[in-house]
């Protein structure tokens, strides 16, 4: 029997990587024009959604490591206010990023859990008011690792969706599973006839 993930903050961090690149695997099959389709769906396109995961996974690292914001790598449609470099990536490139920015979380929240304090240490941020205006929120490093794993995921049904709305046959009518259960019944715990 192999060994399998236990611990549920490594499970939620290696899932997330895990359905995310699933994801973009599946997009290296379709054409720019398909990438970008809008929707009114989520950020409206795949290319848009999936550029939004992968800028927010290495934005909200930088800040429970207490280190200085990387660049957005989108608009972020609640703070328009902060600059993004805007570029049209392909999946490849985003999965090159992702393939730097899963890493660096999983390391981050390992520093962070033997530090002194660990994920119960804080972090203070600055988020728009509605009316206009900031209001200063104090969170744990816990919540703010749970909530890149969380949006991750709502922002990944958004896209299964989109794909099933492209209705390309061998894609749209094949939509990969990306639940947790899936993540470890696909790498670590292979069925087993019975």
């Amino acid at each position: 029997m192999p060994t399998l993930t236990a611990d549920p903050l490594d499970i939620l961090l290696l899932h997330d990587q895990w359905a995310t690149r699933t994801l973009l695997e599946h997009c290296r099959t379709l054409t720019h024009a398909q990438f970008h389709q809008r929707f009114e769906i989520g950020l409206g396109s795949l290319h848009d959604n999936l550029t939004h995961i992968v800028g927010v996974l290495r934005r909200w690292t930088d800040r429970i490591d207490g280190r200085p914001l990387r660049p957005a790598l989108a608009p972020i449609p609640q703070r328009p206010d902060i600059p993004h470099d805007g570029k049209d990536r392909t999946p490849d490139e985003l999965l090159a990023m992702l393939a730097e920015a899963a890493p660096d979380l999983r390391a981050v929240a390992a520093r962070w859990r033997a530090a002194p304090g660990g994920f119960a240490t804080t972090i203070q941020l600055d988020w728009p008011r509605k009316e206009g205006g900031m209001n200063r929120h104090t969170f744990t490093r816990a919540c703010c690792l749970t909530h890149v794993c969380c949006h991750g995921t709502a922002h990944r049904a958004q896209c299964v969706n989109m794909m099933r709305h492209l209705k390309l046959p061998g894609l749209s009518d094949n939509l990969p599973e990306l639940d947790v259960i899936d993540w470890q019944a696909q790498t670590e715990a292979p069925p087993v006839p019975v």
